[in-house]
């Protein structure tokens, strides 16, 4: 493997600990503060099954995605250079939002915590905010046509079926 590639998914591991970790992880055991709940079976496997599809769609992401196909990482210090269309990417733009989102939203079903619910909306709503007024324009700038071009074709957050 390329050192370059090391590099980037080294760079990549670090991101995830500092920011995913911290808002899918830390914020949300602090904002429970230690509150348990004792769901159905039912409503456990949801919770379990949004939280694992929400690691496996980050994780797929930001290494196969960013690190090995974009030459880059999640952070907006060290963006891909390449544009990232392929994965999961050809289903939606931003899917590793998504993913963290699906974490975050799985811990209020599991904790049946009113106040979880209300964070996942104002992540989403910080992320939302940040990827019109920073995140596209910059790809626009850095990839141009290419980029356009794939944003008439791919849907921001809702895949079409």
């Amino acid at each position: 493997m390329p050192l370059a590639v090391v590099k980037h998914i080294l760079n990549t591991l670090l991101f995830t600990v500092l920011v995913p970790a911290t808002v899918a992880g830390w914020i949300p055991r602090n904002l429970r503060n230690g509150a348990m709940a004792s769901p159905s079976p039912g409503v456990r496997l949801l919770a379990f099954l949004l939280i694992a599809i929400g690691i496996a769609v980050y994780l797929h992401t930001a290494f196969w995605g960013f690190a090995l196909r974009g030459l880059g990482t999640p952070a907006p210090i060290a963006p891909p250079s390449k544009l990232v269309v392929e994965g999961l990417h050809r289903y939606v733009r931003n899917p590793m939002y998504i993913g963290v989102l699906l974490i975050v939203i799985g811990q209020a079903v599991l904790f049946r915590s009113r106040i979880l619910a209300e964070y996942a909306a104002f992540v989403w709503l910080l992320v939302y905010v940040f990827v019109l007024l920073y995140e596209e324009p910059a790809l626009e700038r850095k990839f141009g046509e290419e980029y356009r071009e794939y944003r008439r074709r791919v849907p921001r957050w809702i895949p079409r079926l």
